[in-house]
Formats: C-alpha cells, sequence, structure tokens
C-alpha cells in the first residue's frame, strides 16, 4: 500500500483521468447504436439491449446489436475504470469515514459495471441484474455520500447531491415499472447517465484543478 501511495503522490493526474475517461461510454453507444439494422429508440430500448448476443425478440422488444461485443467491452472498461478512480483519488481528499464508503460504494458500482459486461441481459443468470443494481442504486447513493463528504466547490457539491437524488429517484420509478411516458430505455438512462456524467465532470474537474495548482502537483482537499 505505501507504494500504491508513493505512485498517487507522485502521479496525481492518474486517478481522475480514469474517470475522465468514462466519455468513451457515451462514444461506444453511438457507434454500436448506428450499427443496428432495425431503429434504435432511446427511449424504447434499454442500454443493455445494445450489448445482447441474440438477435430477434426479447420481452417485449426487438433487439439485435451487430456490435454488441463492442458495446460489452465499454462496459468492463467503463468498470474498471471506476474501480481504478476510487482506489486513486481518495489520497487527494483528507480521510474520513464518508468519504471511504463513498470512494468503495463508486469501486463497487465499477464491479457491476463490469458484470452488466461479462453477462449481457440474455444470459440466463441474474449476474447482469445484480450488476446493474450496483451503479443504480450504490454508485447513485454514493454521489450523495460525496456531496456531504468530500470539500467541493459549492455549485459541484449541489450538482452532486442532485445528480445522485434525482438518479435514484429514477431507479425507484424504474424498479416499479413507472416510466412516466419516457419508456423503459428514457427512463432506465435516468437512472445511469447522471452518474457517468458526473465521473466525466469530476476527473475533468480535478485534473483541470490539478493543472491550475502547477502542472500536477499534489493537492490535499480538506
Amino acid at each position: 500500500m505505501e507504494r500504491v501511495a508513493i505512485f498517487r503522490n507522485r502521479h496525481p493526474l492518474i486517478g481522475p483521468v480514469f474517470w475522465l475517461l468514462s466519455v468513451q461510454y457515451f462514444i461506444t453507444q453511438i457507434v454500436v447504436a448506428a450499427a443496428w439494422q432495425a431503429p434504435f429508440s432511446l427511449m424504447r430500448n434499454a442500454i443493455s439491449d445494445l450489448g445482447s448476443t441474440v438477435c430477434g425478440p426479447f420481452h417485449d422488444r426487438i433487439v439485435c446489436s451487430p456490435m454488441h461485443d463492442l458495446m460489452n467491452a465499454s462496459f468492463i472498461v467503463l468498470g474498471i475504470t471506476m474501480v481504478i478512480g476510487s482506489f486513486l483519488i481518495p489520497g487527494e481528499f483528507r480521510k474520513n469515514i464518508r468519504s471511504r464508503i463513498g470512494f468503495y460504494g463508486m469501486g463497487l458500482a465499477g464491479i457491476g459495471t463490469v458484470l452488466v459486461g461479462i453477462f449481457p441481459e440474455n444470459n440466463p443468470n441474474h449476474l447482469h441484474t445484480v450488476g446493474a443494481f450496483l451503479p443504480f442504486f450504490v454508485g447513485n447513493l454514493s454521489l450523495v455520500i460525496f456531496s456531504y463528504a468530500l470539500h467541493l466547490p459549492p455549485v459541484f457539491r449541489y450538482y452532486t447531491r442532485i445528480s445522485g437524488l434525482f438518479a435514484l429517484a429514477a431507479f425507484v420509478l424504474f424498479l416499479f415499472n413507472h416510466y412516466i411516458g419516457l419508456g423503459l430505455g428514457g427512463m432506465e438512462r435516468l437512472v445511469a447517465y447522471p452518474q457517468t456524467i458526473w465521473l466525466i465532470a469530476f476527473g475533468w474537474y480535478m485534473s483541470l484543478d490539478h493543472y491550475r495548482r502547477g502542472h500536477g502537483k499534489q493537492a490535499k482537499y480538506s
């Protein structure tokens, strides 16, 4: 662990950059959806439809994703970046029980995202569902915890809290099949996207802050 701390102190930008790389998740979705011969609907189709390995009827919709391997790889990469960032970034902040719970939670959400990629939605076991639950609930709850535990600018702190609370509220509606006219896919995206957008924003904020403080010098936040 001492070597990890030394590495983290020497290269403080590594953790934020890993979270910033979450942008690949959105780019991949655009590329994979464009490869569909049948129309892909953001409101009707779930995100995981892009990673489905079947081609034909699935539940109440048609799925056929020629580039499902790329999408599943994107899930796995996103999860790995979440875990690595959750491991490296905490050293930037003063330790307290709430921040530790938040980073542990986001790391667990990353593990869940990896499971989503390894076990597509059409997999016969329930590991895909378990994997999705971790970022949908634990990851979004971590955002709320971060808003109280981390020393952030007021605007960013409120943005973090609102993102977490909004996504958690959407998750409750999603669980009970209340899509408020947005469809399954639209509601799922309200659950999933705020968290990933926050990861990108947080990675950008910390990277820019390090640059302003002296091109990557260690900065300890309160």
